[in-house]
Parts: C-alpha cells; structure tokens; sequence
C-alpha cells in the first residue's frame, strides 16, 4: 500500500474526561466493536474483576482509575485506530496535557447524571486552544440524569462548543428504549441486558411512518417525534469542515457499559475523524506526507514490565516513516540511535514493527537518553514545541526508609521523575530532596511504584511551599542577582535538569520578591528560554 494510502487509514484520538465518566469502559468497547478483545473488564465501584485492558500498572487494578496515559491499536473497517486513554483524575492532568500533544483529535465523555464537571472543562479549553476537533459522547443513558436538551446546553454555555447531536435517545434510565441515529437514519433498541453481545440496528428513514409506534410504543413515539424537531430546527446540520477545523462538535448518546451507542459512534468517527495532521516545530510546519521521518517524544514510561526493568519512550510519528534498524538524529544530544525493537501497542502487550506511519505511537527501549519533548528525525534539526512541564502545587521531603536500599530509590526516584509523573527538587542548602507534583494521590503513587517495582521504602514529611519558580536572571553578575542568591539561600533548589528554581513559601513572599529583584524574571513553566 502507498505511502499517502498508510497516512489517511490513520486515526490517532484521545479520549478524555472527568474521572467515572466512564471512559476506559468506552475504550474497552470501542476494542469490542473492533474486534481486538473478546470480552471487555467490567470496571465498577473501584473494585476491578476483570481488569480493564488499558489499566496495566497494578496500582490502577487496585483502585480502579487510570493514572497512566495507555496506547491501544486495532483496525476498524479497513482504518488504523490509535486510541490514547487518559486519566481522567485531575492529579495527573499533566499526563493528559502533554498526551494532547499527540493526538489529532478527542472524544470527550460525559456523565448524563453529573453533565459538564471542572476537569472536563480544563481539559476540553486546552483542546480548543489548539483547535483539536471534537466529539462528545454522553454516557451512562441507562441511568437517571439530566435532560438531553439540558446537557446540549450546558455544553454550549460550560465548554463554549457549538453542537450538532448526530444521535438522539428515546426516553432515559428506567425508561430507556433506545437511540435514533440521525447520521445514519436508523433505530438503535435497548434490551438492556447486552453487556457482552452487540444490538441490532433496524434502518429507519421515515420517522412519521405508524411502524415507529409499533416499535417504541406510542408515548416514545410521540416523544420522538417532537425531539427530533426541535434538533433540527435549533441546531445547525453537520459540516464536517466545521467540526475538522475544531469549529463545531457532533454528539452521540449511549451506554458503554451496555455496548450501546458504541458502533454508531465508532463508525461515524473512522468517516470523519482527521487523518494525521501537520505538527508545529519551532523551526516551521511538519506535514504528515513528507518523506523524511520526524517524531516526538510524549511520554515515557518506566517499568512497563517490572520484570525486565524497561523503560520505554513513546514517540509519536509526525511525518516519514519510522523504520526499526535505521538510524535517527536525536536533535537535544545530536547523535544518531538505532532501535533494533520499536514496539507497537496494545496496552501493555506489545509487539515488534518493522515500519511505523504517521499518526503511529511507537514504543522505544530507552536506558535514559530521552526526555519528554526529545525529537528525533533523519538529521534535519527540529525541536516540537508546546510540551510544558508545569509548576507543582504539593511539595513533600522524601525520605529513605531503608538504607539498605538507597541506591535501589535513587534509581526509582530517577526513573519516575523522567517519566513525568513528579518534579525532584534537591535543596541547595542541604542537598535534601524535596518532591513536588501537581496533585496529592501522585504521592501515594511514587511511594506505591518504588516499594512494588524497586523494592524501596520511602515516607514524606511536609514541606510548605506556595509555588516553585524557574530562575531566570537577566545578568547572573549583577549585584542584584548575587543578593538575590544570597537572601533567598534557604529557598533555592536545583531541579533534575540543574536550572535554578525558588521555592516561594506563599503568594505574598513571590509578590514581594518579584517587586525587590525586578531583574531576576520567574516562570511557572520550566520551558522559557
């Protein structure tokens, strides 16, 4: 197959949402419909029967979220699918953050009780800063909750979108029949005991004709009828110019847990969906078809298999091909690596490919070269930007709790903190070692990861800090700059990658010191320069 051919088969998405939305049941569907597993985990009152195939680190079984972004690959009607399924709890929102990074487009979910939650929002602005398109699904139908004209709303009105719905239901919770299809004009029957096999459809064109109230009975019917005129005389038909220039959102309503609503979202995304789009480098725009290969890293990953001790980095393809044995620029170091086994995903499975297309993830063994952002290339100097490293707001001491085991935790400490998960701060008067992150339960996770996968202890002590700043003097001779060092002695920290940073102990302290030494400039991200 052509090249051109291999770059429009490909769809690379993330699905993101409010934790217990329920979207890595939906990812388990969506592998359903694509014939990639045979029956899907069950994941329910944080107890996981069955583990939900893309939660692989044993902590995300034991509590039932996903606290790690996991890639997961099938093929769909002739299409590649590439999902990347993302935490949804707002303590590892920087995961998700940089994972959008990666995909050209989202599917968001949302909960028919709860509607439009804070996270939700957050991450659905960044979306729309970077005019990723959008399409909504709204979960859970088989329950109570709110009114489907009310969610449309409030997802105009919270998240600022323009919606199309593209699937309408037919009555909710106790009284859930089903779903109309608009895009595709057929009927979709509830039977509500569906949790493995997949519903019939019945094409249904004509919604005046009396066989509907046959079908639904006559009050759905009714309701129906009066729904879809509504749809049609306030919402604007589909365009999907629109929707791919991220200026309009289409919204499908269902039950994963019920595989339902799943197929007629999965087959109207493989049609619309974007193809690999073109990447911003700070050099110049990257487009998918060219032929010399370009990719980023996104993520990495420590100890996907705790036997073997790996670490992997994930690389999205940009542009090219990405061929295992040849040789690649590693633009930050400027030397050229060959990996003689890129991996391709399926959540923690994974196998050996000899070619990679854009819009790929693949997977590169790494004993500690990459860092999240790296570019590699086929020896033109690019780097990707708009990968941040945001400004924790915990920050903790670590301690060993085992000296037995200090080398054991400064390797995991050091593996983790590549990986993204934290931010290690050393302390320049003491050199004790401070922790920082972005939400409390990351914590829990690092003391978790370094007793199961590095057999270390730790435990935390508190340390109050408002905010850590990078450092940025305008001169580092000035007379300013050497009072500035000199006063704020006890608050300076060195971050992993050796840039200065002062760790302010509250808002009033940071306002103060940036009135005091105007020329001494301080960044809440770590990538100013």
């Amino acid at each position: 197959m052509s090249f051109e051919k291999e770059i429009l088969k490909r769809r690379t998405f993330g699905i993101i949402s409010h934790p217990d939305a329920g979207k890595t049941t939906l990812t388990e569907k969506l592998l359903l419909f694509g014939g990639a597993i045979q029956e899907a985990g069950a994941v329910k009152n944080n107890k996981i029967k069955k583990s939900a195939t893309s939660d692989f680190m044993e902590i995300e079984r034991q509590r039932g979220i996903s606290v790690a972004t996991s890639v997961l690959a099938f093929l769909y009607k002739d299409k590649k699918i590439n999902i990347l399924d993302t935490p949804g709890h707002k303590d590892f929102a920087e995961d998700t953050f940089r994972t959008l990074t990666a995909v050209d487009s989202v599917i968001v979910v949302i909960d028919v009780a709860k509607g439009v939650e804070e996270q939700t929002e957050k991450l659905v602005e960044v979306c729309r800063m970077r005019n990723i398109p959008i399409i909504v699904f709204i979960n859970k139908m088989d329950r109570e909750g709110k009114d489907a004209f009310d969610l449309l709303d409030e997802l105009e009105q919270k998240l600022g979108l323009i919606v199309t719905p593209l699937s309408f239901p037919i009555g909710m919770g106790y009284d859930f029949k089903g779903i109309y299809n608009i895009y595709e004009k057929n009927l979709n029957l509830f039977s509500g005991d569906s949790k493995k096999n997949i519903e019939d459809t019945i094409a249904f064109d004509d919604i005046e004709s009396p066989e509907l109230e046959k079908i639904i009975g006559t009050k759905a019917a009714e309701s129906l009828r009066n729904d879809l005129e509504l749809v049609h005389g306030v919402y604007p038909n589909f365009d999907k110019k629109r929707y791919l220039a991220g200026e309009q959102q289409p919204v499908f309503f269902g039950s994963a847990l019920n595989n339902f609503g799943v197929r007629e979202l999965l087959d109207c995304f493989v049609e619309i969906a974007p193809t690999p789009k073109p990447k911003m480098a700070e050099e110049r725009l990257v487009k998918a078809n060219e032929k010399d290969f370009t990719g980023f890293v996104f993520k990495i990953h420590a100890n996907m298999d705790p036997k073997h001790r790996d670490r992997l980095a994930f690389v999205k393809v940009v542009s090219g091909t990405f061929e295992r044995n040849k040789p690649y620029l590693h633009v930050r170091h400027n030397k050229n690596l060959k990996f003689s086994s890129p991996n391709a995903f399926f959540a923690e499975k994974k196998e050996i490919v000899d070619i990679s297309y854009p819009g790929d993830i693949v997977g590169l063994h790494d004993t500690g070269s990459f860092k999240i952002g790296d570019t590699l290339t086929e020896g033109e100097i690019l780097q990707y930007k708009g990968i941040p490293s945001f400004s924790p707001e915990h920050f903790r001491y670590i301690n060993n709790a085992d000296p037995m085991k200090a080398k054991q935790l400064n390797k995991g400490i050091d593996q983790l903190m590549d990986e993204g998960v934290a931010q290690l701060f050393t302390l320049e008067i003491n050199n004790r070692k401070i922790i920082g992150t972005v939400g409390a339960l990351q914590f829990e996770v690092i003391q978790y990861r370094l007793e199961h996968e590095y057999g270390a202890k730790c435990t935390y002590e508190n340390f109050p800090v408002y905010k850590a700043c990078w450092v940025d003097p305008k001169d580092k001779k000035s007379e300013e700059y050497m009072e500035f060092i000199r006063v704020k002695q006890k608050f300076l920290a060195k971050d992993k990658r050796g840039q200065l940073v002062f760790l302010a102990d509250s808002f009033f302290s940071l306002q103060m010191t940036q009135q005091k030494y105007p020329s001494v400039k301080l960044h809440f991200t770590s990538e100013f320069n």
